[in-house]
């Protein structure tokens, strides 16, 4: 049986520390992703953080303006923290690194029959694992975890459609 989301959609929820930097973005190249294989009434797509620093408070500007410059939007996410009931509704629960990861693994019920895990599972080619984390460092950091989101977006949307046709 696949978990469902808000109206019946499956659920792709992204996970980083504090929900500014990585996993808004993510949620902002998998949604152009999904609006563009014209999926966006069938799937659910949300970002949330381990760590409850930044509530409330929209991405990182850093991440915003990488973001637009490739034509994604950012618009209007505003950073939150994982809750448990977010296993009900995400399928999908996708950390940006191992320490989100085991966070994540704290928190994920028993019977939750989705899919836990690293982002980047969905990116074989990439020789990195985990998405760094870019807050503290330069342009190119940001540079780098749009270069790693895109990689395992293509990767997740293939797998997204496979559970979707499965029903």
């Amino acid at each position: 049986m696949a978990l469902r989301g808000k109206a019946d959609k499956l659920g792709v929820l992204f996970v980083c520390m504090g929900n500014i930097c990585r996993s808004p973005t993510a949620e902002g190249v998998f949604r152009h992703r999904i609006e563009q294989a014209r999926l966006q009434n069938r799937v659910l797509i949300d970002s949330a953080g381990t760590h409850a620093y930044h509530i409330g408070q929209p991405p990182d500007r850093r991440s915003i303006a990488t973001a637009a410059q490739r034509n994604y939007q950012l618009n209007g996410i505003k950073a939150r923290k994982v809750v448990p009931e977010d296993f009900a509704r995400f399928e999908f629960v996708l950390a940006m690194d191992r320490d989100n990861l085991g966070a994540l693994q704290q928190l994920q019920p028993p019977d939750h029959p989705g899919h836990v895990g690293l982002l980047l599972d969905f990116a074989p080619d990439q020789s990195l694992r985990e998405v760094p984390d870019p807050y503290y460092g330069g342009p190119r950091g940001f540079e780098l975890v749009l270069d790693l989101i895109e990689a395992a977006a293509d990767g997740l949307l293939l797998r997204v459609q496979e559970r979707l046709e499965q029903g």
